[in-house]
């Protein structure tokens, strides 16, 4: 059984079909890609699987449970967390405190406890420190811990993000094109982090991105939507050999 699950997938804008019968299987443990051109509906694909759009038609298995149309916190705690193509973090918390945010769906304490400042209160928040501590060592970032969000250079920023999905114990990462405005060093440590990510924490990823060395370089397999539609699927080295894809709409 897959992991992730989508068929039929479509939704409509004012009569526009902005997602059209889109259909995709992604394993456990697999690092897959969706590709092609702005406007395609990549991200809105992205929305459809977060409860940030409801679909119109087409269903969505997680794991064997049907999540199709759920509000996207209900989605996050049945496992699947993303970033964003823009960085959204607190940039006005620190860097311990963006990861804590992540934790609050796995670590839990009463109202009154919180106000209080109850042993139990004090209890949770030291093992949500040390499990974001542990976080953010994966991430070469705990050194940083204290700092505002908003003080990360660019690149550290993005770690944050993906530490802080990764905080919330996703079973499936989805990560807008994470390479956007990095520099060709950047990007060849993101696909070290993202290679790192679905290793060390046995992680399946499902990849927008438009920068093909990248896709290349990490992606298993690869979707191509064009206009909301699928173009192709399957093995990235036949995907990206395909004419049509070259052609139309990778523009090499």
């Amino acid at each position: 059984m897959a992991l992730l699950d989508v068929k039929n997938l479509s939704i409509s804008f004012g009569g526009l079909r902005a997602v059209d019968n889109f259909n995709i299987k992604i394993e456990q443990g697999q690092l897959y890609g969706l590709i092609g051109p702005n406007g395609a509906g990549k991200t809105t694909v992205f929305n459809l699987l977060t409860g940030v759009y409801k679909p119109t038609e087409g269903i969505i298995t997680l794991d064997g449970t049907n999540i199709t149309g759920k509000k996207t916190i209900d989605i996050n705690k049945a496992g699947i967390a993303r970033t964003f193509q823009n960085i959204r973090l607190f940039k006005d918390l620190s860097v311990l405190d963006n990861v804590k945010a992540g934790l609050h769906n796995n670590y839990h304490y009463g109202t009154l406890s919180g106000i209080l400042r109850l042993p139990s209160y004090r209890k949770t928040e030291k093992l949500m420190d040390e499990k974001a501590l542990e976080l953010l060592k994966v991430f070469e970032l705990d050194k940083e811990a204290s700092l505002l969000a908003a003080n990360l250079p660019y690149g550290k920023q993005r770690k944050l993000e993906i530490a802080r999905a990764l905080a919330t114990n996703p079973k499936l990462l989805l990560l807008d094109e994470p390479a956007a405005g990095m520099n060709p060093n950047e990007t060849l440590e993101l696909m070290e982090t993202i290679r790192f990510v679905r290793d060390h924490f046995q992680m399946t990823i499902l990849l927008i991105e438009h920068d093909m060395k990248l896709v290349s370089g990490i992606c298993e397999e690869l979707t191509v939507l064009n206009f909301g539609k699928v173009l192709t699927q399957g093995k990235t080295s036949d995907v990206l050999n395909d004419p049509q894809v070259i052609t139309a709409y990778l523009g090499e």
